[in-house]
């Protein structure tokens, strides 16, 4: 069989993570089905995808079949994995502030997770890729570095809903794939802070960070640090664990390096000089950032990791699948150039 005969449905099909994953297939030449909350959305969402194709893969034309279905809901799932052999489950609640329930963000990841994977069992799929998190690997613990072999303590003290969302799904598929019931393999993908090109003008939470220098949101660089890894580097991770044998049963951290906010600050200042101005040359007291912690919910995330590293180990996904991610300036860069492309920085 050619990819031209193989089927692939990808979750979520508008998200950050999930377009550039069908522009990777479409060039690697799969059938493709994908979800969407509201069909309303498809046909702008094929002229976003012609346009990257273009741009990305040399592709003139992306062809996606769309359907209707919703992490919250049992109706769709069936009709959107018929036929297919392989699922790409990328769709996930996200939430930049704390909700004032956890279980909120909780029970849509861990129980859409279920439905796709359900869906996709009685169908027959052969194989699920899962889009997870390193946030399911590196909270709670206090050690600096970090492997697949890790697991978030969703018991630790300030453990997020998002943490726990993203550990909970991601135990509740493994626990699944494993039960006597199921034979599908299942590759689990844990990206770190996702940057990159944006190809619309809504493009989610995960470039916010980027967007909030170039609009002038940090007067001051908190000296904290996060991995960072390129959205077209994640969607080749799970295109290449797709296609491997040896990544079944298997979880990849995705992340390429670990950049401090300070050090992205001067890297945008060298390489976007027209925002020159916007961008923190003085790093923040930590004192400050805990201060203003007491009143801001995200700023008390922030506080949290003041001063900690958490360096993340790519090493498998190179060894095993052969993955060459960017560099995380390239990744800041091209966040940067492509919201001011599409106009969704505050002018000049």
């Amino acid at each position: 069989m050619t990819n031209q005969d193989k089927t692939v449905l990808v979750t979520g099909g508008s998200g950050f993570i999930a377009t550039h994953c069908i522009l990777k297939l479409a060039a690697a030449g799969y059938k493709i089905k994908s979800t969407i909350r509201n069909l309303e959305r498809a046909s702008e969402l094929n002229k976003i995808l012609d346009r990257a194709g273009s741009t990305y893969e040399r592709l003139n034309k992306i062809e996606v079949d769309w359907f209707r279905a919703d992490l919250t809901q049992d109706e769709g799932w069936a009709e959107a994995v018929k036929g297919c052999d392989y699922v790409m489950h990328v769709a996930s609640p996200v939430a930049l502030e704390e909700p004032k329930d956890e279980n909120d963000l909780i029970i849509p990841a861990k129980e859409g997770t279920m439905r796709v994977l359900k869906a996709a069992a009685e169908e027959g799929v052969k194989k699920v890729v899962l889009t997870s998190s390193v946030a399911a690997i590196i909270y709670g613990h206090e050690k600096d570095s970090f492997n697949e072999d890790d697991w978030t303590d969703t018991d630790s003290e300030g453990c997020s809903a998002y943490n726990k969302s993203k550990t909970f799904a991601e135990k509740a598929a493994w626990d699944f794939i494993n039960s006597d019931e199921c034979t599908m393999e299942l590759s689990v993908i844990n990206p770190s802070l996702v940057l990159g090109p944006v190809l619309e003008t809504d493009p989610g939470t995960s470039v916010e960070v980027v967007k909030r220098f170039l609009d002038g949101g940090f007067p001051l660089a908190p000296n904290i640090s996060f991995g960072i890894v390129d959205v077209r580097d994640v969607a080749e991770l799970h295109l290449l664990a797709l296609e491997s044998s040896q990544a079944s049963g298997n979880r990849f951290i995705a992340s390429s390096e670990t950049m401090a906010i300070p050090y992205i600050s001067k890297t945008l200042r060298e390489k976007i000089p027209e925002y020159e101005k916007r961008f923190p040359k003085r790093t923040a007291p930590d004192l400050l950032i805990k201060l203003i912690g007491l009143f801001s919910p995200l700023m008390k995330t922030v506080a949290n990791q003041l001063g900690k590293t958490k360096e993340l180990d790519n090493s498998k996904a190179k060894n095993i699948l052969g993955w060459q991610p960017r560099s995380g300036e390239e990744s800041v860069i091209a966040s940067a150039e492509s919201l001011i492309e599409f106009n969704l920085v505050k002018p000049l």
